[in-house]
């Protein structure tokens, strides 16, 4: 008799694993779709901090989905290298724009309103010409 039971209880077992594992088209657990993102990354404009703040990525058996952090991940780096290179781009432009303007048309004019081609020969012009000499004199 103890036997039979314990053969019975094989049986009974080995069934209702069959039945979970899913031994047909009709298994007991379906097998479950991968989460995907649910609200990706806008393609259509630059992301913002609200874009950031507002992502969740969904969560695989063991851990983080890698493909869909991997694409999250790529975009941020190229949107941070992209605002790089433009900050860059302006910050050059903005010191050319402040050089210009500070080696104006009166950068070399003396004290006394004569800039250095006016024909005018002050007392600092040439050390070595005394008062009162003239060029070639």
């Amino acid at each position: 008799m103890f036997f039979f039971l314990l053969i019975a209880m094989v049986v009974v077992v080995a069934a209702v694993t069959l039945a979970v594992v899913g031994g047909g088209d009709s298994a007991a657990l379906p097998e479950a779709a991968p989460e995907h993102l649910v609200d990706p990354l806008p393609a259509a404009r630059p992301l913002g901090r609200a874009d950031v703040e507002a992502l969740r990525l969904p969560v695989a058996a063991r851990g983080y989905r890698m493909t869909e952090v991997d694409e999250v991940l790529g975009r941020l780096g190229a949107e941070l290298a992209e605002r790089d290179a433009r900050i860059a781009e302006l910050e050059s432009a903005l010191a050319g724009a402040q050089a210009t303007a500070r080696s104006g048309p009166g950068l070399f004019d003396k004290p006394d309103g004569h800039g250095p081609g006016d024909g005018f020969a002050g007392p600092t012009d040439d050390p070595f010409r005394g008062p009162g000499q003239e060029n070639g004199r």
